[in-house]
């Protein structure tokens, strides 16, 4: 990772300068077979890095739907049978896309349970950043938590919020939420933190910047703080929010958006890194890491 960047919805950001595929819902098949034995060696690479980090850093429920799930290191899973086995258990399925889509068609996906994955993996020199999410990023750190009942559930009341957040010209204060849970969330477990953001689960560098660095603030989750927050695209979190348990969050599934936008629009927005006296901070950051981007 480089220099951090200005802040932007993840799923679709970028795709408005693409052309849409013959699909209007923008899925493309996987081609499983198509794979080279080149693509499925760099899955291997990533899958067997991750595999030996993550323990006692992930999360009880995304190593219980890894477990689950045909996903191994030896091939890239094919989404026909993840889907079988995720439709049985949470009734959701995996359905492979270009790369990064149109909000509206991302929200329509989610609130109907299935999820946008990129179909491509990244080439060998890109082990340890991609600016698109791709077939690593979206089975390996996304699929496993679509297995446990609350993510599923949250994810896809996400979905229909994000269509309402859309019509109401509110999204880049919901998709604060999506970055900071579902992307790069932690929660409280054993004692300790554990990870179940799907940016960090993917990524070598940030499970551990995120679990063992001193440099970023490690912050309780107050739903109206974090619809303040802006956030990092291209560099490490300058601040993680942290859940008690995933039922947290489907608590969030249940409120009413609409007058928490109203209350916020009268609010400042708040910097990656910065803290307010009312914060629950578990852990104070020491700003190493984003001073030294910035002096760069």
């Amino acid at each position: 990772m480089q220099s951090p960047s200005t802040e932007s919805t993840k799923h679709g950001a970028a795709a408005a300068d693409a052309a849409p595929p013959q699909r209007a819902d923008w899925t493309i098949d996987q081609g499983w077979e198509h794979y080279s034995a080149a693509e499925h060696a760099v899955w291997k690479t990533l899958f067997e890095r991750q595999t030996r980090l993550l323990p006692g850093r992930a999360c009880d429920e995304f190593v219980h739907g890894m477990q689950a799930l045909p996903i191994g290191a030896d091939q890239i899973p094919d989404f026909r049978r993840l889907s079988d086995v995720l439709m049985k258990t949470t009734g959701w399925q995996v359905v492979a896309v270009p790369g990064l889509v149109p909000d509206e068609v991302f929200f329509e996906h989610l609130a109907h349970r299935r999820f946008p994955s990129g179909q491509f993996i990244r080439r060998p020199e890109e082990l340890d950043y991609l600016e698109e999410p791709d077939v690593f990023h979206d089975v390996f750190g996304h699929v496993p938590m679509l297995m446990n009942p609350v993510i599923a559930d949250f994810i896809q009341a996400y979905g229909e919020g994000g269509l309402k957040a859309q019509r109401l010209g509110k999204l880049h204060q919901l998709a604060r939420v999506y970055w900071y849970t579902v992307e790069f969330g932690l929660l409280q477990q054993h004692g300790g933190l554990r990870i179940y953001g799907a940016g960090i689960a993917s990524s070598y560098a940030e499970s551990l910047f995120a679990i063992d660095d001193p440099s970023p603030n490690r912050i309780g989750f107050d739903l109206e703080r974090v619809m303040r927050t802006l956030y990092r695209i291209d560099d490490f979190q300058e601040s993680y929010f942290v859940i008690r348990d995933l039922e947290e969050l489907l608590e969030l599934a249940r409120i009413d958006f609409a007058p928490i936008y109203q209350r916020l629009e009268r609010l400042p927005e708040i910097q990656p890194g910065q803290l307010l006296p009312g914060d629950a901070l578990i852990s104070r950051g020491t700003g190493r890491h984003a001073g030294s981007a910035r002096a760069r």
